[in-house]
């Protein structure tokens, strides 16, 4: 399942960038704060939206009555080999699983993938084929990616991992999240483009 992906940060940023919800352009969300740099690309799944079906789903698992979707776009990471010097930038990628986080009781799910085509991580399949030292930088990153060196208390808490096909049924549930929310959006952009053509 080939997805496109918009790569927000690549491990080499010190800054932490994200689209701007308005303007559709990449901003400055933050500097990194700490000396905890991301492990992989980090960006978001285009046309996605963690809403009620995400939240849901996220229950369901957890069995936690509790969690909300936190209404953003789908998080992803991509294992390549490959550098990429810059974010802002599409890459196809193939999900092999993801982590069910929370971030102050909000589902925050971020879905791991490869690079199609990478030479070092291209063929997995699955989550639980990638080496567990990548597993844990990636876990170890989100947990603490938001976490004050003066204090042990992280918002983040990761309760699951799960494999290719549950990362399916995310991505699907956030496409229809999104599909509810923005998918008139879509209609109204074909009615003025095609008003002056």
């Amino acid at each position: 399942n080939l997805l496109n992906v918009f790569v927000e940060v690549v491990p080499t940023d010190t800054i932490k960038y994200e689209i701007d919800k308005s303007t559709g352009l990449l901003k400055v969300d933050r500097p990194q704060k700490f000396s905890n740099g991301g492990p992989a690309l980090y960006g978001l799944v285009p046309q996605t939206y963690c809403g009620s079906r995400v939240a849901e789903f996220s229950r369901e698992r957890t069995g936690r009555p509790d969690i909300d979707g936190d209404q953003d776009p789908l998080d992803i990471c991509v294992l390549t080999d490959r550098i990429i010097p810059h974010g802002n930038v599409l890459v196809e990628a193939i999900p092999v699983g993801g982590f069910r986080m929370l971030d102050g009781g909000e589902a925050d799910d971020k879905i791991v993938a490869v690079l199609k085509g990478d030479t070092s991580y291209g063929d997995l399949k699955e989550l639980n084929e990638c080496p567990d030292a990548i597993i844990d930088r990636l876990k170890h990153y989100f947990l603490t990616y938001k976490q004050k060196p003066s204090s042990d208390h992280t918002p983040c808490e990761i309760t699951h991992t799960y494999g290719r096909e549950e990362a399916e049924e995310v991505i699907e549930r956030s496409r229809d999240d999104y599909e509810e929310i923005f998918g008139g959006m879509s209609d109204l952009i074909d009615a003025v483009l095609t008003k002056h053509q």
